[in-house]
């Protein structure tokens, strides 16, 4: 009986710190830039945050943060964190919800957003 509560704790932890998605410092970093249209910062961070929702259910998903220029709302960040590199280069980028905010996006973006990747050297808390 102490076995199986042993057990159940643990899952339960587990589930509550979020395990398998955690942060190991081999992660993948991703910044992609985006540029509003004029006037259309509203319509960009809407379909920006539909698309996450979807996003968030992908297999690799660690975390994502949108960001907005304090300055000029026309300016969005995205900061993105995955566990496989490959799949996010790859499968990711192939999805189907991916495909349809690049289009819908043609509505409210200048242009296509600036990605970069990077990977962690340090980390400093």
């Amino acid at each position: 009986m102490k076995k199986l509560f042993l057990i159940l704790g643990l899952m339960i932890f587990s589930i509550f710190t979020g395990c398998g998605k955690k942060d190991d410092g081999n992660n993948l970093i991703v910044v992609v830039k985006y540029k509003t249209l004029p006037n259309k910062s509203v319509d960009a961070v809407t379909g920006l945050k539909k698309l996450i929702e979807q996003v968030k259910g992908e297999e690799h998903f660690v975390s994502l943060k949108l960001h907005i220029d304090q300055n000029d709302n026309s300016n969005i960040l995205l900061y993105e964190e995955w566990d496989d590199a490959l799949y996010y280069q790859n499968q990711h980028m192939k999805t189907k919800h991916l495909k349809e905010f690049i289009v819908e996006s043609q509505t409210f973006l200048a242009g296509p957003p600036e990605i970069s990747l990077w990977k962690v050297n340090a980390v400093y808390k």
